[in-house]
């Protein structure tokens, strides 16, 4: 009897409904009794959870490559990137030696408030040891996050200290970073980083904004390599910073989602800067709204390799059942000459996610040449009416060839089994005190520091004793681009990963080929943009 009831409320709802509605109730039906079926007469035991889960992820990758299924579990772990902040001690370690290595006490933090900082080794958290047991990044976060207020007592081994160290650690919310670096790159040209677009990312840029112009900064490079996206609300936030009052940023609209338009409605703190944003194939989603209008309003010159191409918007929509959440795509953003930066993504979800690797195979990230775009996706700039490029990206002003020169197939393997990082770990540990003695301050470091012979044939041993065979011709090859990422991450690790960007970027071609741009800026600037 009560299945029959519960088949007329269904016939019901059904009447009331709209053929599309109707449509995917009755199949909403037709899965609910199945289930049941399954429930009442199937020989075995089913796990349904299990059952449902399954089914919608499956569905989901027929829609998109970007509408996904988050089960409960997860849904706070993938919340975190964009919510800015996790709570938990406030460290940014690495597991080394089969032991827990703090990288870095985050300033201001739990962990550091209490006197835990780089080098400590943590062996034991409440009574249980955690060394030599092959702990893993979960077992971590599992052991050490935990709910603002709750506290954890770890055991820490220092160095040159005999005895364990104990700290009683109170768990707090912890900042995740969206800005990797703000310096000035010259006398008037400010350099900022952005890694993703969370909600405390226009936070962190205003302050390092206001930092540089203080400074002197009159011009600036905004460099969104390898930047992700996020949030659209901050990437049209950011883009005001530079856009005059009024004009359009982007516009998004779908099946079932009104046209909405984002315009700039505030004076930006670079609103009259000259500008060079650094894109690569990376650069996707929130990073490409920002690059495609300051493109498309000749704002500033971009600068890179083309960009991932994504142009779908997604929203969090949550299960009341148990917790897990749908980020389902709802619309399609458009930039304000018209362009749709989405690729394709009717060839599946593996064409889909190879394409970057395609690009390579087809000679695209050293040529620009060999990038075709068909006559129905050019645009027209909104000022000079320059041509602009929609389905797949955004295509930079300048292009800059991917340099493969100082890349091997040892220097690969020993980034991709993270043994330079290991070895600077170890390094840095051994000589921290005597680099803080000698390097007082990074300048000091950046302009004196160098790596030697006898550090290098150190690296060369401890890759051996990780079970790497050491290729001396490859060795030297990538020697230039070996030495420059050591000293890099030592710079990293006894100060942040500010002054790890100041080091990579003398040999970035892309920051370079910005530096070059803004020495002629009159010539590209009539060229390309104005």
């Amino acid at each position: 009897m009560k299945t029959i009831k519960r088949f007329f409320l269904f016939a019901g709802i059904l009447l009331m409904m709209g053929p599309a509605e109707a449509q995917f109730s009755s199949e909403a039906l037709k899965y609910t009794q199945f289930l049941n079926f399954l429930e009442h007469y199937y020989v075995d035991s089913v796990d349904a959870k299990e059952m449902v889960d399954d089914a919608i992820r499956h569905e989901l990758e027929k829609l998109d490559p970007h509408s996904i299924y988050i089960s409960a579990e997860d849904v706070q772990r993938m919340n975190e990137p964009l919510q800015g902040n996790f709570e938990g001690v406030g460290i940014s370690f690495n597991i080394l030696h089969d032991t827990l290595f703090v990288i870095e006490a985050i300033p201001g933090g739990p962990s550091e408030k209490v006197g835990i900082r780089a080098g400590d080794r943590i062996l034991v958290v409440d009574d249980e040891n955690i060394a030599g047991v092959g702990l893993t990044n979960d077992d971590v976060f599992r052991l050490l996050r935990g709910e603002k207020g709750t506290k954890v007592t770890v055991g820490v081994k220092r160095r040159n200290v005999s005895k364990i160290l104990y700290f009683t650690v109170t768990r707090d919310k912890i900042p995740i970073k969206c800005l990797d670096a703000a310096y000035m790159a010259t006398e008037s040209i400010g350099y900022i980083k952005l890694n993703r677009f969370a909600m405390t990312t226009m936070e962190e840029f205003m302050e390092a904004a206001v930092e540089l112009k203080a400074q002197g900064a009159t011009d600036l490079i905004l460099d969104l390599t390898g930047n992700t996206g996020g949030y659209l609300e901050m990437a049209v936030e950011l883009a005001d910073q530079f856009l005059a009052n009024d004009e359009l940023i982007v516009f998004t609209k779908g099946l079932n989602s009104r046209r909405y338009d984002y315009y700039a409605h505030q004076e930006g703190i670079f609103e009259d800067a000259r500008l060079v944003i650094l894109i690569d194939e990376e650069s996707a989603s929130a990073s490409e709204i920002v690059s495609g209008a300051i493109q498309d309003w000749d704002r500033g010159i971009i600068i890179g390799r083309r960009s991932f191409g994504k142009g779908l918007v997604q929203r969090q929509l949550q299960f009341t059942t148990d917790g897990s959440m749908l980020r389902l795509t709802i619309a399609k953003y458009y930039t304000p000459t018209g362009r749709l930066i989405q690729k394709p993504y009717s060839e599946g979800l593996d064409a889909y996610n190879s394409e970057i690797f395609q690009r390579y195979e087809n000679g695209e990230m050293m040529n620009s040449g060999d990038i075709s775009f068909p006559d129905s996706l050019n645009f027209t700039t909104l000022k000079t009416g320059r041509t602009v490029y929609g389905g797949g990206g955004i295509m930079p002003d300048i292009f800059v060839p991917l340099d493969t020169t100082e890349y091997t197939d040892f220097y690969g393997e020993l980034n991709r089994r993270g043994i330079i990082n290991q070895f600077i770990l170890d390094y840095v540990d051994m000589n921290r005190e005597k680099l803080n003695k000698k390097y007082p301050s990074f300048d000091s470091y950046k302009s004196d520091f160098g790596i030697t012979d006898e550090i290098l044939n150190e690296l060369a041993a401890y890759a051996e004793k990780q079970g790497l065979e050491v290729n001396s011709e490859e060795m030297e090859v990538s020697r230039n681009r070996i030495i420059l990422i050591m000293k890099a991450f030592i710079a990293r690790d006894i100060w942040s990963t500010n002054e790890f960007y100041q080091i990579v970027n003398e040999e970035n071609d892309n920051f370079r080929e910005a530096l070059k741009v803004f020495q002629n800026w009159d010539p590209y600037h009539q060229q390309i943009v104005f």
